[in-house]
């Protein structure tokens, strides 16, 4: 393995799904509380685009307030689910820090920011949309599955650096949801149009399903991987 890695930590462990030609374009997918970026890995693959490399980072290990201060893969700690729990401020800017330093280490390798497209589900993709709404880097677009924004009460002031008001974003949630309920999601959605352009947001319910994903919304999300990202 050369290269170095240091600068961007989470990759040394990331699952990597590699393109079967030429790589153009990147997903960076963050997985949910409690869980590795194999089983996301393992649905990108059944999604794959040739030319796209798919990178599953592993979320580090922490105590997490939520479940009783049990030590489990967390991006950020989670003091609750619901708009108005308390927030790991520090916790959330330092993980999205992370994820813009794997932007980099994909710019650096010859994908630019633009042929980059950040996803993620539950509290992966709340990270998702946080990180792209407060990068300077213009990403590609934002895949959110059953998620929230965290920090929501700072924007649209939080974003007036970025460099993604105009960004496509794909939400998508489950109607039965008993997580993070489905109108967190809509909710979530309204807020998101007062941030970027609202004509690029698309929220998109599943009935019947719960907090996981669907065979048709991997079909959206690989449709929506295909346009932002398309062969060159």
């Amino acid at each position: 393995m050369c290269g170095n890695n240091m600068s961007a930590p989470l990759l040394a462990e990331a699952v990597t799904v590699s393109g079967t030609e030429k790589e153009t374009a990147a997903v960076i997918f963050l997985h949910g509380l409690g869980d590795s970026g194999h089983g996301w890995a393992d649905t990108m693959t059944s999604i794959r685009l040739p030319y796209v490399k798919y990178i599953c980072p592993h979320a580090p290990r922490i105590p997490v307030t939520l479940n009783m201060k049990m030590t489990m893969p967390s991006w950020f700690d989670l003091m609750g689910l619901s708009p108005e729990s308390p927030e790991d401020e520090a916790g959330i800017k330092r993980a999205a820090e992370n994820i813009k330093a794997l932007i980099d280490h994909e710019t650096k390798n010859g994908i630019p920011p633009n042929r980059v497209l950040l996803g993620g589900f539950s509290q992966g993709g709340a990270l998702s949309l946080y990180t792209a709404l407060t990068s300077q880097q213009q990403l590609a677009g934002v895949v959110a599955l059953s998620c929230w924004l965290p920090l929501h009460k700072t924007f649209p002031q939080a974003a007036s650096g970025s460099a993604n008001k105009d960004i496509p974003i794909l939400q998508c949630h489950g109607e039965m949801d008993p997580m993070i309920p489905v109108q967190f999601g809509a909710m979530t959605a309204e807020k998101l149009k007062t941030i970027v352009n609202p004509q690029k947001i698309t929220f998109r319910t599943y009935p019947g399903l719960m907090h996981s994903s669907c065979p048709q919304e991997m079909s959206a999300v690989k449709d929506f991987i295909e346009k932002q990202l398309p062969r060159i």
